[in-house]
């Protein structure tokens, strides 16, 4: 069995100003890079095998900070990999989440963000992305899944990687939780914040979401 130390990166720029981050870029803000070395110490004990992050460099930098507190530092390969970069929002990249939502959701009778989750399928709401998306740029479910299903394959290729970290994003920690847990989430997990999922060969299984302690 894998278990997979799944970690949100932490506090950017764009989060901070609340826009839309997918496959744009920010740095790290102070708060962020103290959020990173907080996990760090949250998680040093663990005894890495490997690490992986998404190629943005708010995951990768996060996931090089994590690295440094572990036991297991002087040991650990980071591979940074596309397979776990955060859902692609097309148009919407960059924009002010709340006017970005409104013009997904609002075709669709929802006058919030909040009031759609409760609701809807977060695969669904992937597919209103693209289908509001004036270029359908956006990623729509199957895009995605087909994405971040290369990553899992990648992991399973891990020979003898037991513990493994995993730094990726809010939208897509989010989406593998809902998937893979029997919990009911609605919110997505906070700036680096940890969720724990066991991985064999015959199934995947989100296991605790969205803590700051192990």
């Amino acid at each position: 069995m894998k278990r997979i130390y799944i970690v949100r990166h932490g506090e950017t720029f764009i989060n901070r100003y609340n826009k839309m981050q997918g496959w744009c870029d920010t740095p790290l803000t102070e708060k962020g890079i103290a959020g990173a070395d907080q996990v760090g110490e949250a998680l040093k004990d663990v005894p890495f095998d490997i690490a992986l992050s998404s190629d943005m460099k708010r995951a990768s930098d996060t996931c090089d900070i994590i690295i440094k507190h572990n036991v297991n530092r002087d040991e650990i390969q980071h591979i940074a990999t596309p397979f776990f970069r955060e859902h692609f929002y097309g148009y919407f990249e960059g924009m002010d989440s709340d006017a970005a939502w409104q013009m997904i959701s609002g075709p669709h009778g929802y006058k919030s963000h909040a009031e759609m989750l409760k609701n809807e399928s977060l695969d669904t709401v992937k597919d209103w992305i693209k289908e509001a998306d004036p270029f359908h740029d956006a990623e729509n479910a199957k895009e995605y899944w087909d994405r971040i299903n290369k990553g899992f394959k990648l992991i399973g290729q891990l020979d003898g990687a037991e513990n493994i970290l995993l730094v990726t994003h809010g939208f897509t920690i989010h989406s593998i939780a809902d998937r893979y847990s029997d919990f009911d989430i609605k919110e997505r997990p906070r700036n680096a914040s940890i969720t724990v999922m066991n991985m064999t060969e015959q199934e995947k299984k989100v296991v605790s979401y969205d803590k700051l302690k192990l």
